[in-house]
């Protein structure tokens, strides 16, 4: 569970560590904040689409061979990011690391329904989201120390080593797909085309993964709301950073404890209600100190944690083959989704943490809405929930 943990927080470490920097590249290189942005927008949009990739890949050969491929893929591009000079030397580098990270959140996702099925994968997702979480938290902090001590580039350094770290763990580690398909390649891609005719599970994928919206717009408009809005530096903006991260593995933690108890989808459904209400209250809030920020996001990210775990469990259930394929396109929806977000808050906005509200609003209201209407009409059976 460690290696599936630190393999499902590849894009967490690739995109945190580096966000308290996002400012000082902006300054240094003499770029606006949404050029420099596009250094996470490019490699959400590249993770994403060699997601689609890997899935059917891992299918066909196994979940070693590609993770090995991307896993050192990623270190290779992870030093190229140190060594940019230019913001768009960076951009270009990051989508190569993009490329090499997309193996590792999609395929441990799919080695966690080789492993385990049912209440017990449940189980281990949540537990799994509650170690990810950590790295989220951490990053921000890990690179705000970095910059304290050394310089931006040594952030990409660092990243490389854990990269390396991973390696070593999958050369370690036995192969979990017990029987590899002998179809050819070229026909295994068409089990996207099987997933996309296949209602329920498009339909709970494109609900789910409106839940991450609000959460990687927050990612991006971050260190532009606390750094320059705030007026905090680096490293007490990755404190306010981590705050909101332990929020995540809180509502994670929260939905491992109370599945015992309560049904998952009255889990959910809170999940959502919290969402919108967060949402609500930053709206509606002044923002005239950093705390008044924080502590709705709190509870929309809090909200979100509490929902994922059978959110992405609900949305397993739904295949019983083309795990691969299914868990790529379901990874892929989630990361498109954020990079649509991280575009959106990067634009120039009088008021970002207003548009964020607003964001958290109208996802959490949609979102409650579709989950209602998907339980009335039969879409969610009581086995699925």
């Amino acid at each position: 569970m460690p290696l599936l943990a630190l393999l499902t927080a590849f894009p967490a470490l690739s995109t945190d560590m580096i966000l308290p920097a996002i400012p000082l590249l902006s300054e240094n290189w003499n770029q606006p904040i949404s050029v420099v942005n596009l250094i996470l927008v490019c490699f959400f949009i590249t993770y994403g689409f060699f997601l689609l990739f890997y899935g059917p890949i891992s299918d066909r050969f196994g979940r070693r061979r590609p993770l090995l491929l991307g896993l050192g893929v990623y270190i290779i591009a992870s030093f190229l990011c140190a060594l940019a000079t230019t913001a768009h030397m960076l951009i270009l580098f990051r989508v190569l690391q993009a490329a090499g990270a997309a193996a590792s959140s999609s395929l441990s996702m799919a080695m966690t329904k080789d492993i385990f099925s049912g209440h017990e994968r449940e189980r281990i997702l949540a537990h799994i989201a509650i170690i990810m979480a950590i790295a989220p938290m951490m990053a921000p902090i890990l690179g705000g120390w970095i910059l304290l001590e050394l310089s931006w580039p040594w952030i990409f350094f660092s990243q490389g080593l854990l990269g390396a770290i991973g390696l070593i763990g999958v050369l370690r580690f036995p192969e979990t797909l017990p029987h590899v398909s002998n179809v050819p390649l070229s026909r295994i891609m068409h089990a996207y085309g099987r997933l996309m005719l296949k209602p329920t599970y498009v339909i709970m994928v494109i609900v789910m993964s409106a839940t991450l919206f609000p959460m990687y717009s927050f990612i991006a408009g971050s260190s532009d709301i606390y750094i320059n809005g705030f007026g905090l530096t680096e490293q007490k903006y990755s404190y306010f950073f981590a705050f909101n991260a332990l929020a995540l593995m809180i509502g994670s933690f929260f939905c491992l404890r109370l599945t015992k108890f309560i049904n998952s989808k009255h889990l959910m459904t809170a999940g959502f209600i919290g969402i919108f209400l967060g949402g609500l209250i930053l709206v509606m809030n002044k923002h005239q100190y950093p705390w008044e920020f924080a502590l709705p996001m709190f509870l929309v990210t809090f909200s979100i944690g509490l929902s994922r775990p059978p959110s992405n469990n609900l949305v397993l259930e739904q295949v019983d083959k083309d795990v691969g394929s299914a868990s790529s396109l379901l990874i892929f929806t989630y990361f498109t989704m954020g990079a649509v977000g991280m575009w959106l808050i990067s634009l120039e906005w009088e008021d970002k943490i207003n548009t964020l509200g607003l964001i958290s609003l109208g996802c959490g209201f949609l979102i409650l809405i579709a989950w209602l209407i998907l339980q009335k009409r039969g879409f969610i059976s009581p086995a699925q929930s």
